[in-house]
């Protein structure tokens, strides 16, 4: 579907009022994956807001990507709670086995990883999403089978 198309059966599902701009935005990225400038652009004009008001709700969401991403995005909590249970160590095995840091794509495109605000895992952290799988109770081993799942998929 091309993104025109994406941006229209959104509008038509949703509506334009105001109170539908984040829905609109979420539908766009789980078709695209990210909101592109084109993306952002085509939902202004659907709602007769300016680039910069929608760019401002993208961007202060953090589920809503405004930069490409890879296949599978990586989301780890980053709050007191998952650190505390070990958050550092999951990060420096996630860098290891994906040779790459912190708001990086893998060079393939496959993977990303990213930090995030509170997912509600605080019970069971540390915690971490691959696009919207849950992974909980981490440690350094686990991550890298769970990656290594992924990368055979891949």
């Amino acid at each position: 579907m091309m993104l025109n198309e994406i941006v229209s059966t959104a509008v038509k599902k949703f509506g334009v009022g105001r109170e539908q701009l984040l829905p609109v935005l979420q539908y766009v990225v789980s078709q695209e994956k990210w909101l592109s400038e084109d993306a952002l652009l085509g939902v202004a004009r659907a709602f007769d807001m300016s680039a910069a008001e929608v760019y401002g709700v993208a961007s202060f969401y953090s589920f809503l990507d405004t930069k490409p991403r890879g296949d599978y995005v990586i989301r780890v909590c980053r709050t007191v709670s998952c650190d505390m249970a070990g958050k550092e160590a999951i990060m420096e095995a996630l860098e290891k086995t994906l040779h790459i840091s912190v708001g990086e794509t893998t060079a393939d495109r496959k993977f990303t990883l990213l930090e995030t605000n509170c997912m509600g895992w605080c019970a069971e952290g540390p915690a971490m999403l691959v696009n919207d799988y849950v992974y909980t109770g981490l440690t350094p081993e686990k991550v890298v089978d769970i990656l290594q799942g992924y990368m055979a998929g891949a």
